[in-house]
């Protein structure tokens, strides 16, 4: 039940949009429109699965936007439309997310730089190469076959659907694991979780480098949904933040679950798209966001002091 009354509330929030898009457009409810909204879904949800191992440990990963672009810019650049070079590019692709992500956590625990500084500098580095890469124009192409885990299909499900099905039952089979009890108890209080033979720093390490894994698949989707562009991770972080802390789980960490944080993707890709249907889009989704991040923020400073008393 306890479970129940901190994740069912999203829930409830999604179907009401969900109903509301049904409305304005009958097409949503059929099969094919359905997907469609999943498939521009899927990169934000599986970044927002990310960002909640790092958000529960008690940190932040402010880099993942920066991080997607440099994978979609550096692909096109190495493949240049090669079908050949698709998969050893990939595979690099796949290493470079989690090795931003070591960086990020080695510096955060190692040097106990604090995490929004470690990768607000980390984003800054990426996007600055990006721009000296690129002088703002990236080069090359993207292969079909590289396209075709944002774009196809797979008979009548898209790539991208299938992707994040597994992504997220990863992410779901890793939080039911006993580093999953570990990573919440570090970040929930990081002294007991030593004191009880927990390996912090290791634990919020394996937090950033997944974060960095989910950055990199959401950018091998988005590479093929959207194309190349120098701006495509743009404010894809505080998308992703946004979406967790929509989904209950608390800043500072230690509490929420990570079905909830995908739920609040969902939940705010269907709030965009209910306002694009209605002709309203750009800096109010903008305000939209930053109205949630403070809520949250405030319920979070409400919550804490009652922690403490019980605690006590």
């Amino acid at each position: 039940m306890k479970v129940l009354r901190s994740v069912g509330p999203i829930f409830f929030v999604l179907a009401a949009l969900l109903v509301l898009i049904a409305v304005v457009n009958p097409f949503f409810l059929e099969p094919a429109g359905f997907l469609a909204f999943v498939k521009r879904a899927a990169p934000l949800v599986i970044l927002a699965a990310g960002q909640y191992f790092v958000i529960v440990s008690g940190e932040f990963d402010l880099s993942v936007g920066s991080l997607v672009t440099v994978e979609v810019v550096v692909a096109a650049r190495l493949i240049g439309g090669d079908e050949a070079a698709t998969w050893p590019v990939l595979a690099l692709l796949v290493v470079l997310g989690p090795l931003v992500g070591l960086v990020n956590g080695v510096i955060t625990t190692g040097l106990r730089v604090p995490s929004f500084i470690t990768t607000l500098g980390m984003m800054l580095v990426l996007s600055g190469a990006v721009f000296l890469w690129t002088g703002g124009a990236p080069r090359g192409a993207l292969s079909e076959t590289f396209r075709m885990f944002g774009r196809k299909d797979l008979g009548p499900v898209p790539w991208s659907v299938l992707v994040l099905l597994v992504a997220g039952a990863a992410a779901v089979l890793l939080m039911r694991s006993g580093y999953g009890k570990r990573l919440v108890a570090t970040g929930d209080n990081e002294r007991a979780a030593g004191l009880s033979g927990v390996r912090v720093d290791r634990t919020r390490v394996l937090a950033f480098v997944v974060s960095g894994l989910a950055a990199a698949v959401a950018g091998i989707l988005l590479g093929g949904f959207a194309g190349v562009s120098a701006q495509v991770g743009q404010g894809l972080e505080f998308q992703a933040i946004t979406a967790v802390v929509l989904g209950g789980v608390v800043l500072g960490g230690g509490r929420g679950s990570v079905v909830a944080a995908m739920a609040g993707a969902f939940t705010l890709e269907a709030l965009f798209t209910l306002l694009n249907l209605h002709g309203i889009s750009g800096a109010l989704e903008y305000a939209v966001q930053g109205v949630i991040i403070i809520a949250a923020v405030a319920a979070g400073a409400v919550r804490l002091p009652r922690r403490r008393a019980a605690r006590a």
